[in-house]
């Protein structure tokens, strides 16, 4: 009970203006502010329900007592009352001293049971009525004498029957009186029963108490959870300032001076990349334009043995090309510049570019591409979702057997675009398909590929689809039937009523 005192008191320490700065308490105190608002009313309707409550008992165990006591009383009143008509009338007669001491006996036990029971009673007329049915107890004595005459029998059986009526009076008056009581105790009860009733009101009151420091506890919590998530996605531009509690406030500060740090770390890191991938493709091009003049036998015919290094040292160029370009697409995945912004995105066009970009790889294998697209819209980033598509086709070509078959299918599900590419290659291990994505991981070589890959590519697949809050499937066989199917979700898409449908792009098949 002193805990809640103390709360309340805290709370009206504060003034109208201060109440508006609940939000800026500590998790601690507001959650006992809360605690101690939703308990207060609660512990004073109990405490106020358990007042009334005992008065009701302590008054309907008074009138259980009274109604007792009157009906006892009018029991032994009448008994008493009939013995002593009997005991006076035999006196008369028989002139015994027993019988007159019986009736005086029953006369005192008359007289103590009137006034202890009716004539100590709250009801004005019940004592009324008590007092005059002892006097005229009284008054019988005088009627009571040895050897008096034969009237006398008659007055006294006379005096009785005014004595039986006033008893009945009595008894009458003890039953309105008994009526009432019960009345009234009935009326408590409902009274009791209803102000219990209204009190039920407070449990709504403290319902919209409790949400309302729920929600100041919760609410500056989830916006630390967003801020979270987007430094999980990568997104370091926008500075955290979140308003609430002193903890939450903390938190939030420390998150601001760790997306500093990760913000500076990121551009040094795409730096440090484009100057180096820029500084390996100039020498690189002159080395491979080196090889391509040994090869077209400008500087001279080369020997069987010369021609079988040349070889080696062009495919060494090319997979150290293959590698500077995984690695500025790499780039894109840690520089968060610029490619935060969303756009209304055409998927059939986007798709189109990016078989275009492959297309002599195609040609090259004589691969058929077939697609299965609905005219698709979606709000994302162009230059990351083409890097995406790039490296799942140019994936989906190398391990594609020669004269294999792509299938490319898209569908708008909700809001949700799902879009799967897959192959006809020699499938991907169940003990490969959960390091695939990891950085610089090379699973089982395509057959027919020549070059190395470098490990980055679905990685910066998975990467980017994190930071376009969409998700990438794997879908793979080793065995009958083989090939690997990747389906991408990417939210924020719809769809046109009508399939779009392009001939030169529904089947692309290449030559030699």
């Amino acid at each position: 009970m002193r805990f809640l005192i103390k709360q309340f008191d805290f709370l009206l320490s504060f003034s109208f203006p201060e109440a508006f700065k609940l939000k800026t308490l500590s998790i601690k105190n507001l959650t006992l502010l809360g605690f101690t608002l939703v308990a207060l009313p609660l512990v004073l309707a109990l405490l106020y329900s358990a007042v009334q409550v005992n008065q009701l008992s302590q008054q309907g165990a008074n009138a259980i007592f009274n109604v007792a006591s009157l009906i006892k009383s009018n029991r032994e009143v009448s008994e008493t009352m009939t013995k002593m008509e009997r005991y006076a009338s035999q006196y008369l007669v028989l002139n015994d001293e027993e019988l007159l001491q019986s009736y005086l006996q029953q006369k005192t036990l008359l007289n103590q049971s009137i006034s202890h029971n009716l004539g100590n009673s709250a009801d004005n007329k019940l004592q009324r009525l008590s007092q005059k049915f002892l006097q005229l107890s009284n008054n019988i004595d005088q009627f009571i004498q040895p050897n008096s005459a034969p009237y006398s029998l008659k007055k006294l059986q006379f005096k009785f029957k005014q004595l039986v009526k006033i008893s009945q009076k009595i008894n009458f008056r003890t039953n309105e009186v008994i009526s009432s009581q019960a009345e009234k105790l009935k009326n408590k009860a409902d009274n009791v029963s209803s102000m219990m009733m209204q009190s039920l009101v407070i449990i709504p009151v403290i319902i919209i108490i409790a949400g309302l420091f729920v929600l100041l506890i919760t609410k500056p919590l989830k916006a630390l959870i967003e801020q979270i998530q987007r430094l999980e996605r990568g997104d370091f531009e926008q500075k955290i300032m979140i308003q609430g509690s002193v903890e939450v406030v903390e938190i939030a500060d420390a998150l601001e001076v760790m997306r500093t740090r990760l913000h500076a770390l990121e551009l040094q890191k795409s730096s440090f990349i484009r100057h180096i991938s820029h500084e390996l493709k100039t020498p690189l091009a002159a080395i491979k334009v080196g090889i391509e003049l040994l090869n077209d036998s400008s500087v001279g015919k080369l020997t069987k043995q010369q021609q079988e290094v040349s070889n080696i040292i062009a495919s060494n160029v090319e997979r150290l090309q293959l590698l500077i370009e995984d690695l500025l697409d790499f780039n894109i995945v840690l520089d968060s510049t610029s490619l935060q912004d969303s756009e209304k995105l055409a998927l059939v066009p986007l798709l189109r570019n990016v078989i275009n970009a492959r297309i002599l790889d195609i040609k090259h294998k004589k691969l058929i591409v077939k697609q299965n697209i609905a005219a698709s819209y979606l709000y994302s980033n162009a230059k990351q979702l083409q890097v995406v598509l790039d490296n799942l086709l140019s994936n989906a070509i190398k391990f594609s057997p020669y004269q294999g078959e792509i299938c490319i299918d898209a569908v708008v599900n909700g809001s949700e675009l799902v879009l799967s590419i897959s192959d006809q290659g020699i499938g991907i291990a169940d003990e490969q398909q959960e390091k695939i994505f990891t950085a610089f991981y090379q699973g089982t070589p395509a057959q027919s590929s020549q070059i190395k890959g470098s490990g980055l590519g679905l990685t910066i697949v998975k990467e980017l689809l994190m930071r376009l809050n969409g998700d990438v499937i794997l879908e793979s066989r080793t065995s009958l039937v083989t090939g690997s199917k990747f389906t991408l979700l990417l939210p924020r898409a719809y769809q046109q009523s009508r399939a779009y449908k392009q001939p030169d792009l529904k089947k692309t098949k290449g030559v030699a």
